[in-house]
């Protein structure tokens, strides 16, 4: 990882094997992205610590979102806070109030599997 990785959160974090945000922080990582986990449990993603608080995390680039729109509006203040260039909306957690308030705040707004985008070098 070098010092300059881009910054990537994956809100909704899960440190079961199965889930995608757990392949997420995996597929991240291995492309050299910094990947920062955020979620309900505790626990590590490949050495990731997953934060069960809102960290304060300085030049975020993209959020990838792996929470349903029921529970984001507890992280609508969090993620706007975090100033990110990008917001990816991964299959499931599309939501029209969140992406209007990513627009006023001039974050750009993907609807997309991340996972998708990573293998394919479209991300």
């Amino acid at each position: 990882m070098t010092a300059t990785a881009e910054k990537m959160v994956v809100l909704g974090a899960s440190p079961n094997p199965e889930k995608y945000s757990f392949k997420a922080i995996k597929s991240l990582r291995k492309r050299g992205y910094d990947a920062i986990a955020v979620g309900v449990r505790s626990g590590t993603i490949e050495g990731v610590e997953i934060h069960v608080d809102k960290p304060h995390i300085e030049h975020v680039h993209t959020i990838l979102l792996y929470i349903g729109p029921r529970f984001q509006q507890d992280y609508y203040n969090y993620i706007l806070e975090l100033k990110p260039k990008r917001i990816i909306f991964n299959p499931g957690t599309e939501n029209h109030i969140l992406e209007k308030l990513a627009k006023e705040n001039q974050i750009e707004t993907v609807y997309d599997c991340a996972l998708v985008m990573l293998s394919t070098n479209s991300f």
